[in-house]
């Protein structure tokens, strides 16, 4: 038995799939390209992370999201050096936050629906961290023990709402602007890892986390001063230079090092 404090010094990497429309928490095990999936009793944030005894072959579920917030996702903006240029912006004091809503995430292989009054919807691919218990007024130093750990996101934006509006919560909070996936990675050190974004497969984004503004810990500590984190809660870290816009029927993949790869294709409302 693993305890809910316990189990984020364990590597696992815990993902939700569906199998004959029937969802459930899983474990990932085995080698790239040859993983499966043990079944576990309950919901790992909150329950000790037992096995079932079923397995599947990954290539037989269909990934979720790994987790649905259950309070809030919370957005850090202009938190690379060249991406705020590219912005044209000045470097935020402090971390910049927004909030999206739960109801903006989605899973691994999930349409995007662009509005149809969106002209001009971009990617930005980003390292996501996720919250494991509830927190507040975290120090930096004692961030990674609120951590249960990492996934893929991709901020999904409409640019033109997003000056408009002068606030961000409807550019970047419409339904299905903010994948993750493809599961929670517990074991990473998010410090230095290489974020890559993929248009059609072409590169358009590439970056390490160490050249964030504003690391994880410094990011954890800022965000419990101003809200009380929850269990699933999910903090978008930033994203680097290379946004860019995204058409209906293209497909946009963030491939973070030492988690995998989520992919999306957009579609018109």
């Amino acid at each position: 038995m693993v305890t809910a404090q316990e189990r984020k010094r364990i590597p696992m990497r815990i993902a939700r799939c569906v199998v004959d429309d029937e969802p459930f928490f899983g474990v990932i095990q085995g080698e790239s390209g040859a993983e499966w999936v043990a079944k576990v009793k309950g919901d790992p944030l909150y329950t000790q992370v037992e096995g079932t005894g079923e397995r599947y072959e990954l290539a037989d579920v269909r990934l979720l999201a790994p987790v649905i917030p259950r309070s809030k996702v919370i957005g850090i903006g202009r938190n690379y050096r060249d991406h705020a240029a590219e912005m044209g912006s000045e470097l935020p004091a402090t971390p910049l936050m927004f909030l999206i809503p739960n109801t903006a995430v989605v899973g691994p292989g999930d349409p995007v629906v662009i509005p149809s009054f969106t002209t001009n919807c971009h990617y930005e691919g980003e390292l996501a961290v996720v919250i494991s218990r509830m927190c507040k007024d975290v120090p930096a130093a004692k961030a990674h023990d609120v951590i249960l750990g990492y996934t893929c996101a991709n901020d999904v934006t409409d640019r033109d709402l997003q000056k408009s509006d002068g606030q961000w919560s409807r550019a970047k909070g419409f339904d299905t602007f903010c994948p993750i996936g493809p599961w929670i990675e517990t074991e990473l050190d998010g410090a230095d890892i290489e974020i890559r974004t993929r248009l059609e497969g072409r590169t358009v984004q590439e970056a390490s986390t160490k050249d964030l503004i504003f690391d994880i810990p410094t990011l954890i500590e800022a965000v419990s001063q101003a809200f009380t984190l929850l269990p699933g809660d999910v903090i978008l870290t930033g994203t680097p230079a290379g946004v860019g816009p995204v058409e209906a029927g293209q497909s946009v993949e963030v491939e973070i090092e030492g988690i995998g790869s989520l992919m999306n294709p957009f579609v018109r409302r």
